[in-house]
């Protein structure tokens, strides 16, 4: 099957479906899963730090090898694989460490996967009328399917349910990595010459990452603790769920036309507004959240401060390293980015939040977080990163 043909590309769809459909499992109801087998709080915040450190650690495993030889799906497939293996030990393991291990080891493996999927899909759709934002919204409708259909069973069923459909999705996304082609990439000579970190060194990139490791800074607030705000505002559990279905669906409509958007304004100027109304949203949940106008207006810019903000970011990375470190420079991104500025987040919201009553304080954090992230763009090279 050739890599830019239609069924390779749904094929691609079908893998973000089933992996961002397991974050849609993990992220909300792993703590159901661990208050059920008797964790406390303490215990629970703990393990997720230790998922944390492992999506630092994770991507860069295997980005180097993938790089290397060319050959990115099959490290894809080999760490799908060592997850379901992995994450198959949850069923027997019942101590915190145990389980702190599993879940560890399973995410180092699972993050991992992630860098060279979206090597794959970029250098997939590049020859071809579909978009990457096209093939990347079905990861965002598995995240809401398998959110809604794992949180109607935990009414029927126990505690468990979640390792059970976990271990569903992870078994299809490695069965499904099987059926993907990955493009022939041509690497000359000359373009292997100098280093990673030499390429890495330039000035707008560190200002870019220090930037978007701002912008998951931000995210921390919101992550941990929106849930909790909306029920201490008293909105019902299922106006919250609606409330981030409403995220979800934003997001999923700006992927259908992120290219266009791109190709009409160039990657600065998108990623510079993205941050600027994401400081917006943050403030305004900070400051209005009892008024649901307000909060269903902040749930609209999600597609901009989430969605936007990481095609965008895909475009530049794609566009600013050579072909021989594309899964590396991936890996760079998302444990800089989403690992080390989505753990400071997490843990600064964490300290701030004081049971809710700093609720205000907790999201001026993340204002001023993502008003850092816009301040730290403006010093890039618009240039370098419009370059296309």
């Amino acid at each position: 099957m050739k890599a830019h043909s239609r069924t390779n590309i749904i094929l691609l769809a079908v893998t973000y479906w089933l992996y961002f459909g397991q974050l849609g499992v993990l992220t909300p109801y792993l703590g159901i899963f661990l208050d059920g087998r008797g964790f406390s709080s303490a215990d629970i915040g703990e393990l997720w730090a230790v998922i944390t450190l492992s999506r630092i650690v994770g991507p860069s495993l295997w980005a180097s090898i993938a790089d290397k030889s060319g050959n990115a799906i099959n490290v894809v497939r080999l760490g799908c694989f060592l997850t379901v293996v992995c994450f198959t030990s949850v069923f027997w393991f019942h101590s915190f460490w145990g389980l702190t291990l599993a879940f560890g080891l399973m995410m180092m493996f699972w993050t991992a996967v992630l860098p060279q999927l979206e090597v794959i899909t970029i250098q997939s759709v590049t020859p071809t009328r579909v978009s990457y934002g096209q093939v990347r919204l079905w990861g965002s409708i598995g995240f809401i399917v398998l959110t809604v259909v794992v949180g109607k069973a935990l009414d029927h069923y126990s505690s468990e349910a979640p390792i059970y459909a976990s271990f569903a999705v992870l078994t299809g996304l490695f069965i499904s990595t099987l059926f993907i082609s990955q493009p022939q990439q041509k690497i000359h000579k000359q373009a292997e010459q100098g280093s990673l970190w030499h390429v890495m060194k330039n000035r707008t990139f560190l200002l870019f990452l220090l930037s978007a490791s701002l912008l998951q800074a931000s995210f921390g607030a919101y992550y941990g603790f929106f849930a909790l705000y909306m029920r201490d505002l008293n909105y019902s559990g299922q106006v919250t769920g609606l409330l981030i279905a409403v995220g979800v669906v934003a997001e999923i409509g700006i992927f259908l036309i992120a290219r266009r958007l791109i190709k009409r304004f160039g990657v600065y100027l998108l990623l510079q507004t993205c941050l600027i109304l994401t400081a917006v949203r943050w403030f305004a949940l900070a400051q209005w959240a009892e008024y649901a106008a307000v909060v269903v207006a902040s749930q609209l810019i999600h597609a901009l401060s989430f969605g936007l903000a990481h095609v965008t970011a895909m475009h530049f990375i794609t566009h600013f390293f050579p072909a021989q470190y594309q899964s590396r420079g991936q890996a760079v991104y998302v444990s800089v980015a989403f690992g080390l500025g989505g753990a400071v987040g997490n843990y600064v919201a964490g300290q701030l939040w004081q049971q809710g009553t700093q609720a205000f304080e907790t999201f001026f954090f993340a204002t001023l977080a993502a008003s850092l992230a816009a301040i730290s763009l403006v010093f890039c090279d618009h240039r370098v990163m419009n370059k296309s």
